[in-house]
């Protein structure tokens, strides 16, 4: 089954003195996971999104859809990027999820994709 490990975190903590060093570092990691997923088979695909500041959101109420300019929620922790995974079950998704390099506060959220 497949899994879309969607990653929030703070776009901030990427900001500042150091903050080329730590996207680098960060960046590492990544491509260092990406590598163990690639060579156990469960690496699917994934990127990396621009900031959430070019986000364009159409938010619904009552089927009429109004433009709104950045991401639909209000929060600090914004969309960064994602994996969609190739994984035996939730547990073992779960598994990879956990090793997603996520620097001060996020989240990475966890779900099936819809199987045709």
């Amino acid at each position: 089954m497949q899994y879309m490990l969607m990653i929030a975190e703070d776009e901030s903590y990427y900001q500042g003195d150091d903050a080329e060093k730590r996207m680098e570092e960060t960046m590492g990691k990544h491509m260092a996971l990406i590598e163990e997923m690639e060579k156990a088979g469960a690496y699917v695909g994934g990127h990396r999104l621009q900031d959430a500041d070019t986000a364009t959101t159409i938010k619904y109420t009552s089927g009429e859809g109004v433009l709104h300019d950045g991401p639909f929620a209000e929060t600090h922790e914004e969309l960064g990027g994602y994996y969609i995974i190739e994984a035996a079950d939730l547990d073992r998704a779960i598994e990879w999820a956990r090793k997603i390099p996520v620097p001060g506060n996020g989240a990475v959220e966890v779900r099936p994709v819809w199987q045709d």
